[in-house]
């Protein structure tokens, strides 16, 4: 199963794709664990990343796009992989296509887990203060929250385009969440 899990910040995606990672056996991938991998590391594309990363600005799409394709082509994700975080943008998208064909497989399903955005505030700013986050306030939640709508959308639309995309309720407790996805993907692996 090879899959990209999507939804707005607060979510639930880390926690659903440790679940869904370990329900079909492949490597959960985000790539802000990649990054910290290569930058502790200290691999060439750590450091070039780490540049990027010390000055507050985005890795460029080369430094990010090698990182990714160099993950997925690690032994434990053969029989497949979930990708958090990856990819953000149309250029990532068509990167990602060719990462695949590579290997001589296919994307097999888009999970995007929506959640009403006020409870995405309320869970975000309850995150703030048991994480001691002063700086994640109401109005940069909303921000960060517009800004992930304005990326993800074009991405979305590609995917919906394919017919790879499974929305899935994010509201209510954690396994109810759970279960709707493997209620989504469970489609996906019998066809």
């Amino acid at each position: 199963m090879r899959l990209i899990l999507m939804g707005p910040p607060g979510a639930g995606k880390g926690t659903q794709a440790k679940f869904v990672a370990d329900h079909f056996g492949v490597p959960a991938i985000s790539t802000g664990d990649i990054f910290r991998a290569n930058v502790s590391e200290g691999t060439p594309l750590g450091v070039e990343a780490k540049k990027f990363m010390d000055a507050g600005e985005y890795v460029p799409d080369e430094v990010t796009n090698q990182m990714v394709r160099n993950r997925i082509a690690e032994p434990d994700a053969d029989p497949g992989f979930l990708l958090d975080g990856y990819p953000r943008t149309l250029a990532q998208v068509e990167e990602l296509d060719a990462m695949i064909a590579d290997t001589g497989h296919q994307l097999d399903a888009v999970v995007v887990i929506t959640v009403d955005q006020d409870e995405l505030v309320h869970r975000l700013l309850q995150r703030a203060q048991t994480e001691g986050r002063a700086d994640d306030t109401e109005d940069v939640i909303r921000r960060r929250q517009e800004i992930y709508g304005a990326e993800t959308e074009p991405l979305i639309a590609v995917y919906k385009g394919r017919g790879l995309v499974h929305e899935v309720d994010g509201m209510g407790e954690v396994d109810d969440v759970t279960k709707r996805i493997f209620d989504a993907l469970d489609v996906v692996e019998q066809s």
